[in-house]
């Protein structure tokens, strides 16, 4: 922050102190020019305000001007030194600690939500959700899997992780506010999945209420902000926590298996998510026993396939035995890297030649 001791320094130490940071003081313009362009956010009264803009200090983003009265000057200053916001104690206390804890958080890029759903009862989707989540921790960066089906069975008990300590849905309280990533993965249990990210799981409890839908968007937003990867597990009956998760979501993966009667399921579950305006692909999953194809799928749904997914050998039974699913090498991993790829923009959906492919026929 760049002003002069006196209470309205105190107030704003005190502030920052709420938000979970130590702010740097600086008073001489030369130590201005030095950290104006690194600092992520600049708080200035209203002299410092003046003197940046005759200084000619170059405009960047992030820059508030705190004042505790609230005169004209301090909305000219704003316009000078290229503020966006004028924040006047004490009637923006709350916005400001806001402010400072998102600097303290916010990484160089933000976090992705990716939410995942199936076309048909039994389509592999929360299995599809958690190996996602999976390849996020394994590729470095941290993961939030976010259960948003209330008679799924608990999420943790599909990864493995239906003893790790932690909270579910039902011990949190969260409502339309800001939370911080940092609190959740300590509340939250974190099954150890290998990789050099982290993995923080919040589950449904096998007998207790699912989340309310301002609470699936506090937690998307914690992550988010925090530069994560976050994973909705969301059922393909409408839900209010399901509504809130596709609402937010930058990608939505719709999993199908390759049969008739999945697509013709799927149409109607992808009619009503994409009322929501979401960026909708497919994950089709073998076998096809009728031999139908990716490009099948495709053309039935009117929607392009992000992946195909081949059956993966004994996974209904490492599943039964509490494996992770995704660990290792095997169609659902690959699948799973193709969607992070997409969702971080690295990637593309698969063109018509290779969605040809056959996905193997039954047994």
């Amino acid at each position: 922050m760049i002003m002069e001791s006196g209470e309205l320094a105190d107030e704003v130490t005190r502030l920052a102190a709420a938000a979970g940071c130590d702010p740097h003081r600086v008073t001489d313009l030369e130590t201005v020019r030095e950290q104006w362009s690194c600092a992520p956010l600049l708080l200035l009264d209203v002299d410092a305000a003046a003197a940046s803009a005759n200084a000619g200090l170059p405009r960047r983003d992030g820059i508030v001007i705190v004042s505790a009265d609230g005169d004209a000057k301090a909305w000219q200053c704003a316009v000078a030194v290229g503020a966006q916001h004028v924040a006047v104690l004490p009637d923006a206390e709350n916005w400001l600690v806001g402010a400072l804890a998102d600097a303290v958080e916010s990484p160089a890029e933000p976090g992705r939500v990716l939410a995942v759903l199936g076309g048909r009862g039994g389509a592999g989707a929360s299995v599809f959700a958690i190996a996602v989540a999976v390849a996020a921790a394994g590729s470095g960066r941290h993961a939030m899997l976010v259960d948003c089906d209330a008679l799924g069975g608990g999420l943790d008990l599909a990864l493995g992780a239906e003893n790790t300590d932690g909270l579910r849905w039902s011990g949190l309280a969260l409502g339309d506010g800001r939370v911080p990533a940092a609190a959740l993965h300590a509340a939250l249990p974190t099954p150890q999945v290998g990789g050099r990210g982290g993995l923080t799981v919040l589950s449904c409890d096998r007998n207790g209420p699912g989340p309310a839908g301002v609470a699936v968007r506090t937690v998307c937003d914690a992550g988010r902000r925090a530069g994560e990867t976050v994973v909705c597990d969301v059922p393909r009956h409408p839900c209010e926590p399901g509504t809130a998760a596709l609402e937010i979501a930058d990608l939505v993966v719709l999993v199908v298996p390759a049969e008739v009667r999945a697509c013709a399921a799927a149409a109607t579950v992808a009619a009503r998510v994409l009322r929501y305006g979401v960026a909708l692909q497919v994950v089709v999953r073998g076998p096809a026993p009728g031999g139908i194809t990716p490009s099948d799928v495709s053309r039935a749904l009117d929607l392009p396939v992000l992946a195909a997914m081949r059956p993966q050998p004994g996974l209904a039974g490492a599943l039964d035995r509490g494996a992770v699913p995704g660990r290792g090498r095997g169609p659902l991993a690959t699948a799973a890297h193709q969607v992070l790829a997409v969702l971080d923009g690295s990637g593309r959906s698969l063109t018509a030649g290779p969605s040809n492919r056959s996905l193997g026929r039954a047994a």
